[in-house]
């Protein structure tokens, strides 16, 4: 769902403003307003995967998502068009990252972390939607919550092999509450490193092809392959990221993608070649890859993964102010000064920021308990 959802997003935008004309800030709106949705419905549907398991929320989501594509296909005004995206970020959440982050943490300990063009916009959301449904649905068949009602195990170890994460050992059997887990600096720590590096994020996402096509005078289909490269290095370093994340320090290495964020936002803020838009798709693609799947790892580190969804969901209550503020701070700014350079170097800073926080973010100790 992320590459038809977020990684096309830039693309709809450009082909939309030629269309109807709409400004920059309606567009960030509507990608905010859809991330707000996220972020409050995050801790219901947090308690909801750990209640009902992933798979549920999964089916549920995906058939949202799918019609939601094929009516955003049919939009004309403004109001049709949030109404959709509307729909379609609703069937995101459900279907998406916390449900599916959810059931991986309950079957992984160990290895966490490595557990628009040619046919025109709106046949593509279209089919979009279309392959979500035919493809997605009997796929969520195969999600299941957690390994012990099967007879199997995390890793596939039984209980007694006592696991190792990383250069950290993991207090076997250690289960937050939400309520304990509130009560620690560090998760909130987290929720703002992971909000700060959302805002580089989200702002790629929403403005990245607007940017290439309307500033740097590159055509739809060069933008669009500066997407596909930067989403290629994504994939490989997620993949990349979660062997060394389950090997090495998971919170020094979020440090240097935070750094690396900020650094790629500044290269393209002041881009005026072709080798300096690819430096940042680089170092963009693969510090996102690096980065992404390290968020959930952390958070199921420190706090199990017994509640991991309605924890999980309380954090995005925080997190989604970066994928609001993201592409508000770089579309207003840009309406306004004719240029996406300060709202990205703005936005740099704010990434830059954020590593301090993940620097703060130790391990909680285990939480007391009286014994019963």
């Amino acid at each position: 769902m992320g590459a038809l959802f977020f990684h096309a997003y830039g693309a709809y935008v450009v082909v939309l403003r030629r269309e109807f004309g709409w400004s920059k800030t309606m567009f960030s709106a509507a990608f905010s307003m859809a991330r707000a949705e996220s972020g409050i419905l995050g801790p219901v549907q947090g308690w909801l995967t750990d209640r009902f398991g992933p798979r549920t929320l999964i089916r549920i989501g995906l058939a949202i998502f799918g019609v939601g594509f094929m009516l955003f296909s049919q939009i004309g005004s403004p109001l049709t068009f949030f109404l959709t995206f509307f729909l379609m970020a609703l069937g995101s959440s459900l279907g998406g990252y916390l449900p599916i982050a959810g059931a991986i943490v309950a079957w992984f300990r160990r290895r966490r972390a490595l557990a628009l063009t040619a046919v025109g916009w709106r046949w593509t959301a279209f089919l979009s939607g279309a392959a979500v449904l035919l493809v997605g649905l009997p796929i969520a068949r195969l999600v299941h919550h957690r390994p012990e009602p099967r007879g199997e195990w995390p890793d596939g170890e039984p209980p007694a092999a006592s696991p190792r994460v990383g250069t950290e050992t993991r207090a076997a059997g250690v289960d937050f509450t939400p309520r304990e887990a509130m009560r620690t600096p560090a998760l909130w720590y987290i929720s703002i490193g992971h909000g700060s590096a959302l805002l580089v994020v989200s702002a790629v996402s929403v403005h990245l092809v607007v940017h290439l096509t309307e500033r740097l005078g590159y055509s739809l289909q060069q933008a669009a392959a500066v997407v596909a490269m930067m989403t290629v290095l994504q994939v490989v370093a997620q993949l990349g990221g979660g062997w060394a994340g389950d090997r090495f320090n998971k919170r020094a290495m979020v440090v240097g993608c935070m750094v690396a964020h900020a650094t790629g936002m500044l290269l393209l803020a002041s881009a005026t070649t072709f080798s300096a838009v690819a430096a940042f798709a680089l170092l963009h693609g693969l510090v996102w890859g690096i980065r992404g799947p390290l968020m959930s790892a952390i958070r199921a580190d420190y706090f199990g993964s017994a509640a991991f969804g309605t924890i999980t969901g309380i954090s995005s209550v925080v997190v989604m102010f970066g994928m609001v503020g993201g592409p508000m701070i770089a579309g207003v700014l840009a309406d306004r000064t004719g240029s996406y350079e300060l709202g990205f170097r703005i936005l740099a800073g704010m990434a830059a920021l954020g590593s301090v926080f993940f620097v703060l973010a130790r391990r909680p100790s285990p939480p007391r308990r009286i014994p019963s």
